[in-house]
């Protein structure tokens, strides 16, 4: 007793630690290594620090990628109407010119100029025969004439749509599907730029790679703008997918890492804000701006103002710890600090130079367990979860970003359509975090899902002529799915064990993001039958909702840490479970905060005001555990079966409260060592 008692005041202590190493019979404590988490309540989870970076840097560099993900929607506008060109015919009226020249054909029971098609005559061979301009307007078109396909361009009705890539390159009839391949090719840049971005943005740090991921953005925007025919402008695209959504995400991950885990809910849903916002903002700059070059430069000249950046951002700590570069880290925790008007405690400084000591003693013993996507599909309930999880996520992401993308096909202005689209996600967003902290996540993430795919698919019963009452189903259904893309998330992080989340999220993503290569190809769809992609959408939708009621809730609920914890988490589900929501919150106060004293000091299971700053003064003095009643982190494989005869309980360190979420914690992947990686997640 005397010996584990010793190694808890030495706990940061490298003498002492390596006595206890060469005492084999000594049963040391669990090494408890620094964690920021456990900072940032002295120094200020969300101060006036955090707030300016976030506010003032962190969220406004989300804006780019909602800018350049659609504004090549309507760089892609096509005229509602155009006939085949006939040079030789130039100098005569519109009207004869189409008269004499275009065949009619029946469309929707009436008859119209043919978009595509033309009469096959020597023009020249023609007009050279009549002898003066009388027999001109007196020519008719013959219905002996053969009827060929355009060959030397198109006509365009420039009233609505003056300018786009289809009137400069043609892309229309037997090429009308190229717009279509160019969001394809956009969003096959994604995956791979997730994968080189992340590994950038892990070896070389945030800020480097965000720059980096502008820069590329900037490059490939700046390329769009230059581009002389669809080939360079769809290579373009690529460039400026590679970045999308790293460019996002990258901010994001250094607005989590810097702010307290009891704000990153709230840091997620103004991210998400903020990006929507920028979309919103999009709808009005194309509505002013119709020519496609300069709209392409002015959706992304001003983001080189971001460079300024450069001088005012800071690298993220919990990276800079990661890397053993104390010194930086402290620097820049040490100025959080007093922008937060807090005082840095000394003993933190001791602390982290005995880890960096400590690490480099255990660099060459230390070994990490090897896992790999093969062991989330070895046992029945994880390859259970893994495929349910990854279906859910695909139906997700191509549902979303589908309605997304057809927006501007409904209603009668296709702006004021792309801009209701991105309004209604905002009040999602915050119905969303609240239900997902009262109702659980299962069931929000299965209802929006499936009340979504219900409201597209009965756009059918709808005739043409309702115009308006389609464009209201739809506006629904993107609300829902807006709020179950926020859901899904989280959702599947709390479900993967902590040993392999990074991997499971990393791959159901990326699964996931294959659809986003395949629905802009059903969108196309809408050409002929503007009601069926919104059905497709809907079906896929409504199977991915109802996959999810498969899954286990996870609010108030030990998460699982190892593959053993994941396989027994959910495992005994029964079918009735379906029926219900979230179990009673078995934690019966909030995580301690050093922020509010006063609740610390008043709660009957946290330690007081002065056990507190003892604490942060003192780090010899052996931390006190809170009462064992208060907390149930018993884990699937810890029940009374589990327990060693007459030991009781298993007793767990302060910190194991974060994995008991009350509220809904909002993190990105992460590896072993706890640091956040990118993943495809729009």
């Amino acid at each position: 007793m005397s010996e584990t008692v010793d190694s808890d005041v030495d706990e940061y202590d490298e003498l002492s630690e390596l006595r206890q190493r060469q005492k084999p019979q000594a049963q040391p404590s669990v090494d408890e290594a620094f964690d920021l988490d456990d900072l940032l309540p002295t120094i200020g989870e969300f101060g006036k620090y955090q707030k300016l970076l976030v506010f003032g840097i962190c969220l406004p560099a989300c804006i780019p990628c909602g800018f350049c993900a659609f504004n090549q929607l309507f760089m892609a506008d096509t005229p509602d109407d155009y006939w085949c060109r006939i040079p030789e015919l130039g100098d005569m009226q519109l009207e004869q010119r189409k008269y004499l020249a275009i065949p009619k054909e029946l469309e929707n029971e009436e008859l119209v100029y043919s978009k595509c098609h033309t009469y096959g005559v020597n023009w020249t061979q023609l007009l050279d025969s009549l002898e003066d301009e009388a027999d001109l307007t007196t020519l008719e078109p013959n219905s002996s004439w053969p009827v060929v396909k355009c060959t030397q361009g198109w006509e365009y009705n420039t009233t609505n749509v003056w300018s786009s890539i289809v009137i400069d390159f043609d892309l229309v009839c037997d090429q009308d599907i190229y717009p279509t391949i160019g969001l394809a090719a956009l969003n096959t840049g994604g995956p791979v730029g997730v994968y080189l971005f992340g590994l950038l943005n892990d070896r070389a740090g945030r800020r480097l790679s965000y720059f980096t991921c502008l820069a590329t953005l900037l490059a490939g925007s700046l390329m769009t703008s230059l581009s002389k025919d669809f080939w360079t402008w769809a290579g373009s695209r690529v460039i400026v997918g590679l970045t999308i959504p790293a460019v996002y995400q990258i901010p994001f991950i250094i607005s989590l890492e810097l702010v307290g885990e009891n704000y990153r809910s709230f840091v997620t849903v103004m991210t998400c804000t903020f990006y929507t916002s920028g979309i919103m903002l999009l709808s009005v700059v194309t509505y002013l701006e119709r020519d496609w070059v300069r709209l392409s430069y002015i959706t992304s000249l001003p983001f080189y103002v971001y460079f300024l950046y450069m001088f005012v951002m800071p690298e993220s700590p919990r990276w800079l710890l990661m890397r053993g570069r104390l010194e930086e880290a402290l620097k820049i925790l040490e100025r959080m600090a007093t922008v937060n008007g807090r005082q840095f405690p000394e003993a933190v400084h001791c602390k982290l130079e005995a880890q960096i000591r400590r690490d480099k003693l255990k660099k060459e013993k230390k070994k990490v367990a090897n896992v790999g996507l093969r062991d989330l599909c070895r046992t029945p309930n994880m390859r259970l979860k893994t495929i349910l999880i990854t279906l859910s996520w695909f139906a997700n992401e191509t549902v979303y970003l589908g309605l997304s993308y057809y927006g501007p096909s409904l209603g009668t202005n296709q702006y004021v359509s792309f801009f209701l689209s991105a309004v209604v996600e905002l009040p999602s967003y915050l119905c969303c975090w609240y239900f997902m902290d009262t109702w659980g996540r299962r069931w929000p993430l299965s209802l929006s899902m499936i009340l979504g795919g219900v409201a597209c698919v009965i756009t059918v019963m709808l005739p043409d002529e309702a115009v308006d009452e389609t464009l209201y189903l739809y506006l629904v259904s993107k609300a829902l799915l807006s709020a179950s893309f926020l859901i899904i998330y989280p959702f599947a992080g709390e479900l993967y064990p902590t040993q392999v989340r990074g991997i499971g999220i990393g791959a159901s993503s990326y699964i996931g993001g294959l659809g986003l290569i395949v629905i802009p190809f059903v969108t196309y769809l809408g050409k002929e039958n503007l009601k069926l992609p919104l059905v497709i959408m809907g079906f896929v939708s409504m199977l991915g909702g109802m996959t999810g009621l498969r899954l286990p809730e996870t609010l108030h609920h030990r998460l699982p840490q190892t593959i053993e914890e994941g396989e027994e988490f959910g495992k005994d589900w029964q079918l009735k479970d379906c029926c219900r929501c979230a179990q009673k919150q078995t934690v019966l106060s909030q995580p301690t905060s050093y922020e509010n004293l006063d609740v610390l000091g008043g709660s009957s299971n946290t330690a007081s005001e002065a056990e507190v700053e003892l604490e942060l003064h003192d780090n010899r003095l052996p931390r006190q555990q809170p009462p064992l009643s208060s907390i149930d982190e018993r884990t699937p494989l810890e029940g009374p079966a589990g327990m060693a005869s007459g030991s009781g309980r298993t007793v767990h360190r302060p910190s194991m409260k974060r994995l008991v979420r009350q509220m809904s914690i909002m993190d990105t992947q992460r590896t072993n060592d706890g640091t956040m990686q990118l993943t495809h997640w729009i």
